[in-house]
């Protein structure tokens, strides 16, 4: 059967841990992003120094209301057995999983984010729909806001320069393009590769968040400590 959703609240709930069978020892916590500006609902997700501009990818097919919305990473500090834990923004950090938060329930379902005709009736086993990473960087934004950053091309640009200042440590950055439009950036766990991006409903059905999974949380290891 296709890939499953992991324990992504958990991913979210400060001071869950998790391990790794070599040794490592991760502690998650949460970072705040910024707000992002959705004047349309549809959500692009996607490695923003490689397809920003481009109009490819599409949105997804899941829409939510027009607004405004916060976005925050699971950050994962990783610790080997036996070493004390860092002080808190130190150690060996990498992001986790992105959430962008369109209100604040607890999602009771998952499904896979979907652009276009994707079917994941036709996925096998552990298959997924997800969006290529070739610069180690994700992001959230609007179908509307793909052309409002001309100046974001390579190493050039405020979307480079926000990466530049942290010294491109694990983190998420907002960055301001035309016409008040936004995205949010993030580095993408251990880098590039392809990752998924999970729907979370309510009881309801409606639509609680979005998440990408990085992989850095080992499969269904994230326990609440």
């Amino acid at each position: 059967m296709p890939l499953t959703a992991p324990d992504l609240a958990g991913y979210f709930t400060p001071g869950s841990t998790f391990s790794y069978e070599d040794g490592p020892v991760g502690t998650l916590s949460v970072a705040e992003g910024g707000s992002l500006w959705l004047p349309t609902g549809r959500v692009v997700a996607c490695d923003p120094f490689v397809y920003l501009g481009g109009g490819d990818p599409s949105a997804f097919t899941a829409q939510v209301e027009p607004g405004r919305y916060r976005v925050e990473v699971a950050m994962a500090t990783l610790t080997q057995p036996g070493e004390p834990e860092p002080a808190p923004g130190e150690g060996h950090r990498r992001v986790a999983a992105a959430r962008l938060v369109v209100r604040d329930t607890p999602a009771a379902s998952w499904e896979l984010a979907l652009r276009g005709d994707q079917d994941p009736s036709g996925l096998g086993d552990d298959e997924y729909f997800g969006y290529g990473v070739d610069a180690g960087t994700g992001c959230f934004y609007d179908a509307a806001a793909d052309e409002s950053f001309p100046d974001c091309e390579g190493d050039e640009g405020p979307l480079w320069d926000a990466f530049e200042k942290a010294g491109h440590a694990a983190g998420a950055h907002r960055v301001e393009g035309e016409d008040g439009h936004d995205l949010v950036a993030f580095s993408s766990g251990w880098g590039d590769g392809s990752y998924p991006t999970w729907v979370g409903r309510d009881a309801d059905g409606e639509i609680t968040c979005f998440v990408t999974d990085f992989f850095v949380v080992p499969p269904r290891e994230a326990e609440a400590a």
